[in-house]
């Protein structure tokens, strides 16, 4: 067993960069950081056979990037007919506009803010651009306006934040909403059990072969979070920041802004719930 193998989700090793399925090749942009991995994952979906394709999250307001992306399509013998966006954080999105320049597409979005053009998202939608099956996923949590894209085609789903290829994501509070996420993941979960998805195409990180797993993986450390949360707000830390440097003693300081909003997501959540007061 390799130690990729070992891992949540069973990440693929290599570049992440490149063809990752049959319909879907990742451009990966050039904004690494703590937070975003090794950058943000562009991904140009197209069946095999159609001159049409689509791009979800052009990414940053990179100029070289965004070409890239429009290179990299014409390469393959096909034109970006539309633009999808999994959610609205600059490092997904923020190029999206001046992407929708440079190749003459509409943007469609959940969040009305971000569209260019009539026509948004919204789940149980269906995008059939050039032949290509993409079902809109509601997976509201990590932000109120996530969302994923299934493609059945490739059993494969598209994650955004939701899932990434490597760590695990901030529930953004106040937006994010604990209660929120773990629907959403068990949504992701039934995709796995019920619809035969087997591949994370995520925002961030390598490619995870082991959909399941990584959802499950998720669950897990949700619940294990909260339960450490809870555990250390009936031993006295009351603050946020005193919970985040009692819970999360473990991850890198640098990280701690981000897990102080998961946290303050999962005071929310426990207080909701009657669990804390």
């Amino acid at each position: 067993m390799t130690e990729a193998a070992a891992l949540p989700g069973r990440p693929r090793g290599g570049v992440i960069g490149g063809p990752a399925t049959d319909r879907a090749v990742n451009v990966l942009a050039p904004n690494p950081s703590a937070m975003t991995l090794d950058g943000t994952n562009t991904w140009i979906v197209a069946e095999p056979d159609s001159g049409l394709a689509v791009v979800i999250d052009p990414g940053p307001l990179d100029e070289t990037h965004l070409a890239r992306v429009v290179e990299t399509a014409a390469q393959a013998g096909k034109r970006v007919a539309l633009t999808l966006l999994t959610h609205g954080h600059p490092d997904h999105a923020e190029g999206a506009a001046r992407f929708a320049e440079l190749t003459g597409t509409k943007v469609r979005a959940l969040d009305p803010a971000l569209r260019l053009g009539d026509e948004g998202l919204a789940p149980g939608d269906v995008i059939t651009t050039g032949g290509l099956e993409l079902r809109v996923v509601p997976t509201p949590g990590h932000t109120a306006d996530s969302l994923c894209f299934h493609l059945p085609a490739d059993r494969a789903v598209l994650t955004g934040d939701t899932v990434l290829g490597r760590g695990t994501t901030v529930v953004a509070h106040p937006d994010g909403r604990l209660g929120d996420y773990l629907d959403s993941l068990r949504r992701l979960r039934s995709l796995t059990v019920d619809d035969g998805v087997r591949t994370v195409l995520p925002g961030h990180g390598p490619v995870l072969d082991d959909a399941q797993g990584a959802v499950e993986f998720y669950l897990a450390h949700r619940a294990s979070r909260l339960a450490q949360v809870e555990t250390a707000v009936e031993d006295g830390y009351t603050t946020p920041s005193e919970v985040v440097a009692h819970v999360y003693a473990d991850v890198d300081r640098s990280l701690w802004p981000a897990a102080e909003l998961s946290v303050r997501a999962q005071l929310d959540y426990l207080e909701e719930h009657g669990l804390i007061w």
